[in-house]
């Protein structure tokens, strides 16, 4: 049975306003979805959230240094000619660290002392790309730690053979407390500093002698404004 046209869009006053005031909001959440996608990396905040939760329901890891993998799959955004991306390593380091602090508890350390942390430097190896689809693991550890910082480990390793495409170094600077309040905090004593291997001492040193050039070249640029 066919409608007549005549019957199509005879809607009562309040049927009108009710269609005009969802139109306006469907808009409204629109233009606010554009404005968010347009000003923030809106899906890094969501998979943040989605990695937190996820890591919130695993079993907890009670030893510091212990090793944990996070998973991963290089899919079409992460790439360029066809294998992932230079920036989507840190990108995804990023992520395994917040699962590593979650099921830690370095997260919760942090809340209860009122602190909080930074990413203080970060050098990688690129070793063999990972491509399109490739299943990869990211292997994160606390190596080591100072007075300042902690120093990780992160190894993206492909699951089709095991090799190690990508290593990286990160130092996790501590503001507000430091590495050995958050530990006495978890642990409940004082923990030993473990041995710093020697290929992360020479990023260390690296580190160090990068900063006293700095510095001194801000001294010069000081006294040449004087």
């Amino acid at each position: 049975m066919r409608i007549p046209l005549k019957w199509i869009g005879k809607l009562n006053p309040a049927e009108q306003k009710g269609n005009v005031d969802m139109e306006d909001t469907l808009l409204w959440i629109v233009g606010v979805l554009l404005l968010l996608f347009c000003s923030l990396d809106v899906w890094y905040y969501i998979r943040a959230v989605i990695v937190l939760i996820r890591a919130w329901f695993l079993s907890p890891v009670f030893d510091i240094t212990a090793e944990q993998t996070a998973s991963g799959r290089v899919v079409l955004h992460d790439v360029d000619l066809c294998h992932m991306n230079n920036a989507r390593y840190l990108r995804e380091c990023d992520f395994a660290r917040f699962s590593l602090y979650t099921r830690n508890g370095v997260f919760k350390a942090l809340r209860a002392l009122g602190a909080n942390m930074v990413v203080g430097a970060t050098t990688i190896r690129y070793r063999r790309p990972l491509c399109v689809g490739e299943a990869f693991e990211i292997r994160s550890r606390i190596v080591t730690w100072d007075e300042k910082s902690f120093y990780l480990e992160q190894r993206f390793v492909s699951c089709k053979d095991g090799m190690v495409s990508a290593v990286m170094f990160c130092k996790q600077n501590v503001l507000r407390s430091s590495p050995d309040k958050i530990l006495q905090y978890l642990c409940k004593r004082k923990v030993e500093v473990p041995e710093i291997p020697e290929d992360l001492q020479h990023w260390i040193n690296f580190i160090s002698a990068s900063s006293k050039a700095l510095r001194g070249e801000s001294q010069l640029d000081d006294k040449k404004n004087e």
